[in-house]
């Protein structure tokens, strides 16, 4: 119940037209291989996740770490929610592109029927294989990134992976610390 009421509280702020962004120099790769590895102590399949990072993100890039730790993790969440017993491991890409920074995570669950990829962002839905149960969240979690994404100038772009589900967030260039100087 907590965990909801803080992303409920957490998605109003971002919803905000007010909404500020708290950037400072952030190691992404660092800051991804940290989650992985706290989410590890509670879900073993998370220490398989494969991370790779382009050496291009070595510097640090001016973001809102927290915010994007946010995005991650329910990213992340999902993908291992999602990834069945036998299936490959999730796997996380960061790289640069031409447009900034690209952020892939690819699980190798069952995806997503097409007609329900466009409602996955929208704050409680839930397509009909998630409203299980077992397979918990309450909808709120790709809102989130979708949220996190745009409050930095991006966006959170969802596709079916065949098998699976892709999950790409686009930030754009200005988010490195040396476009900023």
């Amino acid at each position: 119940m907590r965990e909801l009421i803080a992303d409920l509280l957490e998605s109003e702020r971002l919803a905000s037209p007010h909404a500020a962004l708290q950037r400072t120099p952030t190691d992404l790769p660092a800051l991804a291989r940290a989650l992985i590895d706290e989410l590890a102590v509670a879900n073993p399949l998370a220490a398989s996740v494969r991370l790779q990072a382009d050496a291009a993100l070595a510097a640090p890039l001016s973001l809102d770490a927290g915010r994007l730790r946010l995005l991650l993790r329910n990213l992340l969440d999902n993908a291992l929610r999602h990834t069945p017993a036998g299936a490959p491991p999730p796997e996380l890409h960061l790289r640069r592109s031409a447009e900034g920074v690209l952020i892939e995570l690819r699980d190798h669950g069952p995806g997503v029927p097409p007609e329900q990829l466009a409602q996955l962002a929208e704050p409680f839905y839930r397509p009909d294989g998630a409203r299980q149960r077992g397979t918990g969240g309450v909808g709120l979690g790709l809102y989130l990134a979708r949220m996190v994404a745009q409050a930095h100038g991006g966006r959170l772009l969802l596709r079916n992976a065949e098998p699976g589900l892709l999950a790409q967030v686009v930030l754009p260039a200005h988010s490195d610390l040396q476009s900023n100087q």
